[in-house]
């Protein structure tokens, strides 16, 4: 290849077919200008430049407001706490800690500062005092203040007659209901040892009352009223003297009549479904009983008067008769037709068989022929 002075130069790396890099300094008639770019990109180069310079200013406005902004409004810097403060006065290196030098070790001085139990503390509320009452002359009184009477209630009396059913059972004009006074229990009405002086008013429902061990001394006739369902009546242990006229007589539903270890000295009437009477430890004398007092008592099985003062046996006795208790008494003669009939020889009472005559002044062998319709003999003396 020819050099400019005609001569041959030598041909370099990059020249023939790779066509070499043009020089940034070189004119080209291909339209490229300088640092070899065309009329086309700088055209297009020209176009971004506002976008970058616009970027260029946010950037710059963004950095002057950060530097604009108080070095006090930022984050404070923590100080230390008391108790790091009195943590780093500490001497660790001679921490010897006994109790001659606490207080020397330990400074006692604000600890009511650093701690304040003053919310856990209780608070009492003081109050302001009345004054002492004073005398007329001056002096302080020491008279005890009156204080309020204790609220009394109406006496537990059971006399009063019934208002009406409550939910207790009857109440009295007291306000008392019987089934407070005493336990019931269904149809059956406790009042043992309830400190009684009268019979209280009862439900009408009630079928068995048990009155033992009280200081009843009357028994009248509106203790009993309107109870036609009453079985038993169990009065053991009291006082009762008196009976008025009628009061079990009207009890046409009652079999048993409990009423030993009373003052009784006259048998009260009874009504014809009895079938128990028990008045032991009485004092109860023959004359107290109305004549053939028991013989119209078909359904009476067992008649207990031991322990009174009768003078002889009560007869005639009914035939449903099982068991006749008569010991401890004043007996002293028998009628030979008291068991049986001396005129029938062929009668048998198969139902007595338990007679007791014991404890009583009679000789039983002085009347064989009261006995010979038993099924047994009496228990008592025979000589």
């Amino acid at each position: 290849m020819a050099g400019p002075c005609g001569g041959k130069r030598r041909v370099t790396m990059g020249e023939g077919k790779r066509g070499s890099l043009p020089s940034p300094f070189s004119s080209s008639t291909s339209g490229e200008g300088r640092f070899g770019l065309s009329q086309a990109d700088r055209k297009e180069q020209g176009h971004r430049m506002p976008s970058v310079v616009l970027l260029g200013m946010i950037t710059l406005a963004l950095a002057a407001l950060a530097l604009a902004v108080p070095l006090g409004e930022g984050k404070k810097t923590e100080e230390p706490s008391a108790d790091l403060t009195i943590y780093e006065s500490l001497n660790l290196d001679n921490y010897d800690l006994s109790l001659s030098n606490y207080g020397d070790i330990i400074d006692l001085s604000n600890y009511d500062e650093l701690y304040d139990y003053g919310d856990l503390a209780p608070k009492i509320e003081v109050g302001t005092l009345a004054p002492p009452a004073k005398t007329p002359e001056g002096m302080p009184s020491t008279r005890a203040v009156p204080t309020a009477a204790p609220r009394k209630w109406p006496p537990m009396s059971t006399t009063a007659n019934p208002v009406g059913p409550g939910l207790l059972g009857f109440v009295t004009e007291q306000g008392l209901s019987t089934c407070l006074l005493c336990m019931c229990i269904g149809t059956s009405v406790y009042c043992d040892d309830a400190g009684l002086e009268h019979i209280p008013a009862l439900p009408l429902e009630t079928m068995y009352l048990y009155a033992r061990f009280n200081s009843i001394g009357q028994i009248r006739a509106r203790d009993f009223a309107g109870l036609k369902k009453l079985k038993r009546i169990d009065l053991t242990s009291n006082y009762i003297s008196s009976v008025e006229e009628g009061s079990f007589r009207q009890l046409t539903s009652l079999q048993d009549l409990i009423l030993p270890e009373n003052r009784l000295t006259v048998l009260p009437d009874l009504p014809s479904s009895i079938i128990q009477l028990d008045a032991r430890f009485n004092g109860i004398q023959s004359s107290g009983l109305r004549p053939e007092a028991f013989r119209e008592l078909k359904k009476l099985q067992f008649l207990h008067l031991s322990d009174n003062e009768l003078d002889y046996i009560p007869a005639p006795l009914p035939e449903s008769l099982r068991s006749l208790h008569l010991q401890n008494n004043n007996i002293q003669t028998m009628h030979q037709d008291t068991f049986c009939d001396s005129q029938d020889l062929t009668h048998i009472r198969r139902a007595l068989e338990d007679i007791r005559l014991d404890g009583n002044p009679i000789n039983l062998s002085l009347f064989p022929s009261a006995y010979f319709c038993l099924p047994r003999l009496p228990t008592g003396r025979f000589y």
